[in-house]
């Protein structure tokens, strides 16, 4: 059958660096003033003013997110380097403190503050966020609880937050751990249908929990505004090619699931706290690490269930136009993750300052 075209968003959360101290810079409301000239609705503020987000237009193929992937980052980069300043992503900053970040002065992250006080406060991390536009809301929902059982996989796949406040935490997603720390995160629960999961958000906002579905914030979940489904697990990607390689998986996913759909098949529901024990595995180690098979009830590298993950979705590949992309996670498992690559610099050279380096300019590659 033929595929629907399965549109593509990214978002992408961007540090805002000064060149001499390497340190992370309060200077977003100049970054918006001027970066909405050109960018106008497609850069906007985040909680804390070294944060800039960018987001894409809605992009029909992958080459067209990349385009657009490409044009942002060089916007921000212009942008950045005409006001003496640098930006990078990776999803923490290896040596900034969030109790020295200044907030944006606006009325929801105020209340954003004082809903959630600290635990706010210490959100000095940066994510990359991938809409696939899905119309029907039943679908929706069953491709997002299909999906809850690859998410520590992506994770694994992108990783770029092994060091927070100067040290080297262990973890290679120490991002994922701060931000599940918020309420309404992590992997989200099953839902039958729309109308389960719509039930469900109408007695959060009954009770007064939140004041509406943008207070959720699961690693993957139907946009409270736009028809796409929202996943949001992964670490922000250093390079472009990394980036685009995620983005096209996950549309590959999207499709897969849609055709085993078709079929009257279903990727398996397992517990939840089993994906949950999956993700810390992707958190600890990433590529490096092992994941559980649940159908075996055994540990399988990382790798190899990546070569496995490109073998699952091998037939959406061409008529999606998605291979090239797809097929660089071999690039990705051969030479790491950006968290690899970070701490391979700084095993080097002892130096944060270093890393900090090396990550500016990995995220300017191929940008132009």
């Amino acid at each position: 059958m033929a595929l629907p075209d399965f549109t593509i968003g990214i978002e992408e959360e961007y540090q805002i660096i000064d060149p001499e101290s390497r340190e992370l810079t309060s200077y977003v409301q100049d970054f918006l003033d001027q970066g909405q000239i050109v960018l106008k609705d497609q850069i906007k503020p985040e909680l804390l003013q070294s944060q800039v987000e960018v987001g894409s237009k809605i992009c029909h193929t992958i080459g067209e997110a990349r385009e657009e992937l490409i044009r942002l980052r060089r916007h921000v980069h212009e942008l950045a380097e005409s006001n003496g300043l640098q930006f990078a992503a990776a999803s923490t900053h290896p040596f900034s403190n969030w109790a020295e970040q200044e907030v944006t002065p606006l009325e929801r992250y105020r209340k954003h503050q004082e809903q959630m006080a600290d635990v706010a406060r210490r959100m000095l991390i940066f994510g990359m966020h991938v809409h696939i536009g899905i119309e029907d809301k039943d679908l929706m929902i069953d491709i997002m609880d299909q999906s809850r059982y690859f998410l520590p996989h992506l994770l694994a796949l992108s990783t770029s937050s092994p060091f927070w406040a100067g040290r080297d935490t262990g973890l290679k997603s120490y991002r994922s751990i701060v931000f599940e720390a918020l309420p309404r995160s992590g992997p989200p629960p099953a839902f039958e249908s729309w109308a389960d999961h719509t039930r469900f958000v109408d007695t959060l906002v009954k009770t007064r929990s939140i004041e509406d579905a943008t207070r959720i914030w699961w690693d993957i979940r139907p946009h409270p505004v736009f028809p796409t489904l929202e996943y949001r697990v992964c670490d922000i990607c250093t390079r472009v090619d990394e980036a685009i390689c995620l983005a096209a998986l996950i549309q590959a996913i999207v499709a897969k699931l849609m055709l085993l759909r078709e079929s009257n098949q279903r990727w398996r529901r397992y517990r939840h706290h089993l994906i949950e024990e999956n993700k810390w595995r992707a958190v600890r180690y990433g590529i490096e690490g092992k994941l559980i098979d649940f159908g075996k009830q055994a540990e399988v590298s990382m790798r190899q269930l990546g070569v496995e993950l490109l073998g699952f979705v091998d037939e959406v590949l061409d008529p999606l136009d998605l291979r090239k992309e797809v097929e660089y996670v071999h690039t990705i498992l051969e030479n790491g993750t950006s968290a690899d690559r970070q701490l391979a610099t700084y095993e080097e050279t002892g130096d944060l300052k270093a890393v900090v380096d090396r990550v500016v300019g990995e995220t300017r590659e191929n940008v132009g």
